[in-house]
Protein backbone atom coordinates (compact mmCIF):
# COMPACT_ATOMS: atom_id res chain seq x y z
CA UNK A 1 0.00 0.00 0.00
CA UNK A 2 1.33 3.49 -0.98
CA UNK A 3 0.09 6.90 -1.47
CA UNK A 4 -0.50 7.70 -5.37
CA UNK A 5 1.31 10.36 -5.55
CA UNK A 6 4.45 9.01 -4.31
CA UNK A 7 3.44 5.94 -6.96
CA UNK A 8 3.42 7.58 -9.76
CA UNK A 9 6.72 9.04 -8.85
CA UNK A 10 7.99 5.93 -8.56
CA UNK A 11 6.44 4.53 -11.76
CA UNK A 12 8.72 8.02 -13.23
CA UNK A 13 5.37 8.76 -15.22
CA UNK A 14 5.85 11.84 -13.41
CA UNK A 15 9.10 13.86 -12.89
CA UNK A 16 8.84 14.82 -9.37
CA UNK A 17 6.01 14.31 -6.77
CA UNK A 18 5.17 17.85 -6.58
CA UNK A 19 3.45 17.31 -10.43
CA UNK A 20 2.35 13.71 -9.57
CA UNK A 21 0.45 15.67 -6.41
CA UNK A 22 -0.61 18.51 -8.90
CA UNK A 23 -2.48 16.06 -11.24
CA UNK A 24 -4.07 14.10 -8.58
CA UNK A 25 -5.49 17.09 -6.80
CA UNK A 26 -6.47 18.35 -9.77
CA UNK A 27 -8.85 15.04 -10.31
CA UNK A 28 -7.49 13.90 -13.28
CA UNK A 29 -6.36 10.63 -11.54
CA UNK A 30 -9.15 7.80 -11.36
CA UNK A 31 -9.00 4.76 -9.44
CA UNK A 32 -10.81 1.73 -10.14
CA UNK A 33 -12.99 4.28 -11.95
CA UNK A 34 -13.53 6.34 -9.02
CA UNK A 35 -12.21 10.04 -9.05
CA UNK A 36 -9.55 10.81 -7.05
CA UNK A 37 -8.05 14.36 -5.63
CA UNK A 38 -6.33 13.64 -2.35
CA UNK A 39 -2.36 13.13 -3.32
CA UNK A 40 -2.56 10.15 0.32
CA UNK A 41 -5.20 7.99 -1.30
CA UNK A 42 -3.83 4.59 -0.70
CA UNK A 43 -2.94 2.05 -3.80
CA UNK A 44 -2.86 -1.55 -3.63
CA UNK A 45 -1.90 -4.45 -5.61
CA UNK A 46 -4.90 -4.72 -8.22
CA UNK A 47 -5.84 -1.25 -8.43
CA UNK A 48 -6.50 0.11 -11.81
CA UNK A 49 -4.73 3.68 -12.28
CA UNK A 50 -6.33 5.74 -15.08
CA UNK A 51 -4.63 9.64 -16.07
CA UNK A 52 -2.99 11.79 -18.51
CA UNK A 53 0.11 11.45 -19.21
CA UNK A 54 1.46 14.29 -22.18
CA UNK A 55 -0.97 13.69 -25.03
CA UNK A 56 -1.92 9.96 -23.93
CA UNK A 57 -4.54 8.34 -21.21
CA UNK A 58 -2.28 6.32 -19.53
CA UNK A 59 -4.56 3.02 -17.82
CA UNK A 60 -2.02 0.91 -15.31
CA UNK A 61 -2.34 -2.01 -13.20
CA UNK A 62 -0.55 -1.40 -9.99
CA UNK A 63 1.52 -4.94 -9.79
CA UNK A 64 3.34 -3.75 -6.19
CA UNK A 65 4.19 -0.73 -4.05
CA UNK A 66 8.05 0.47 -4.62
CA UNK A 67 10.50 0.75 -2.02
CA UNK A 68 12.28 3.63 -4.12
CA UNK A 69 12.50 5.60 -7.06
CA UNK A 70 15.12 3.42 -9.10
CA UNK A 71 15.99 3.13 -12.71
CA UNK A 72 13.06 2.95 -15.51
CA UNK A 73 13.28 -0.43 -15.74
CA UNK A 74 12.82 -1.28 -11.54
CA UNK A 75 9.72 1.25 -12.42
CA UNK A 76 8.24 -0.94 -15.27
CA UNK A 77 7.99 -4.02 -13.18
CA UNK A 78 5.51 -1.95 -10.53
CA UNK A 79 3.17 -1.85 -13.09
CA UNK A 80 0.91 -3.86 -15.81
CA UNK A 81 0.36 -1.22 -18.76
CA UNK A 82 -3.16 -1.98 -20.08
CA UNK A 83 -2.98 1.72 -22.03
CA UNK A 84 -4.54 0.88 -25.38
CA UNK A 85 -2.87 1.48 -28.67
CA UNK A 86 -3.30 4.44 -30.42
CA UNK A 87 -5.17 4.84 -33.43
CA UNK A 88 -3.27 4.37 -36.25
CA UNK A 89 -4.35 6.54 -39.43
CA UNK A 90 -3.77 6.34 -42.81
CA UNK A 91 -0.94 8.87 -44.20
CA UNK A 92 -2.84 10.87 -46.86
CA UNK A 93 -0.06 12.41 -49.31
CA UNK A 94 -0.07 15.93 -49.28
CA UNK A 95 -1.53 18.04 -51.52
CA UNK A 96 0.38 20.96 -53.05
CA UNK A 97 -0.46 24.62 -51.95
CA UNK A 98 -2.70 26.14 -54.17
CA UNK A 99 -3.31 30.43 -54.68
CA UNK A 100 -5.28 32.20 -56.86
CA UNK A 101 -3.66 33.64 -60.07
CA UNK A 102 -2.21 37.06 -59.38
CA UNK A 103 -2.14 36.86 -55.19
CA UNK A 104 0.97 36.91 -53.43
CA UNK A 105 4.65 37.10 -55.60
CA UNK A 106 4.29 35.96 -59.06
CA UNK A 107 5.23 32.49 -60.48
CA UNK A 108 8.72 32.59 -62.85
CA UNK A 109 6.31 32.06 -65.36
CA UNK A 110 4.08 34.61 -64.53
CA UNK A 111 7.04 36.98 -64.59
CA UNK A 112 7.96 36.25 -67.99
CA UNK A 113 4.31 36.70 -69.15
CA UNK A 114 4.08 40.22 -67.59
CA UNK A 115 7.84 40.98 -69.38
CA UNK A 116 6.74 39.99 -72.60
CA UNK A 117 3.42 42.05 -72.71
CA UNK A 118 5.89 45.00 -71.42
CA UNK A 119 7.84 44.45 -73.85
CA UNK A 120 11.12 44.38 -71.38
CA UNK A 121 13.24 41.57 -72.43
CA UNK A 122 16.15 41.18 -70.19
CA UNK A 123 17.44 38.34 -72.54
CA UNK A 124 19.64 40.34 -74.06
Amino acid sequence: MQRVDKYLWFTRFFKSRTLAATVVTAGRVRINGARCEKASAIVKAGDVLTFPAGSLVRVIKVVNGGERRGPASEAQTLYEDLTPPPEVRAAKPPTPAKRERGSGRPTKKERRETDALSGDDRDD
